[in-house]
């Protein structure tokens, strides 16, 4: 079993903006599989199916992005999990706008919600696709930036790249993280 976990924060109020990029790559996910994430557990939005015969559970974390780890922790135990099966999916400020990072471990590069993940789990040995949402402009604060809204020329290159980390997510569930890595790194658009 695996936990693909988009990170986003839950309303109306933050649906598409750039810090929910995670969770929209789980409703691909969700879609395409015929996987309904309607289900209130671990303090998230969840729901069980199969991927490419793997068996997934789909999260969206309802916790907030800074709190996204008590959320991940909830289901990692309840499922008895390794942190190597799970896989997490959220917005890079570093990358630009369309760009997807696929890696098998690491650090949480400045981003809270990642940073809270790693504290929750006490590991960072676990595998996660980074969306480019792009640099925020000089002196915007950057939470004004991670919560707000693409601008209407960015919409096609930020669906395409979430459609991409749903992709990539097939790859990492079914052991072909490196094969994800190779097609979609530093992928140019």
């Amino acid at each position: 079993m695996f936990i693909i976990a988009g990170l986003g924060n839950p309303g109306l109020k933050y649906a598409g903006t750039r810090h929910n990029v995670g969770f929209g790559a789980i409703d691909v996910l969700a879609e395409k599989y015929g996987i309904g994430v309607d289900t209130k557990k671990h303090k998230a939005l969840m729901g069980k199916g199969i991927i490419e015969g793997q068996k997934v559970v789909l999260l969206k974390p309802q916790t907030y992005m800074n709190l996204s780890g008590e959320s991940i922790r909830g289901a990692v135990d309840y499922y008895k999990l390794s942190a190597e099966e799970i896989l997490v999916i959220y917005d890079d400020v570093n990358l630009d706008v369309g760009r997807l990072r696929i890696r098998e471990k690491g650090s949480a590069g400045g981003h809270n919600g990642m940073k809270n993940i790693i504290a929750c789990l006490e590991s960072d040995e676990f595998p996660r696709i980074r969306v480019g949402v792009g640099n925020k402009p000089p002196r915007m604060d950057l939470a004004d930036y991670v919560l707000g809204r693409f601008p209407e020329e960015e919409l096609p290159d930020v669906r395409e790249s979430i459609k991409e980390a749903a992709q990539a997510a097939v790859l990492v569930v079914n052991g072909q993280i490196e094969a994800a890595m190779n097609q979609f790194n530093g992928k140019k658009k």
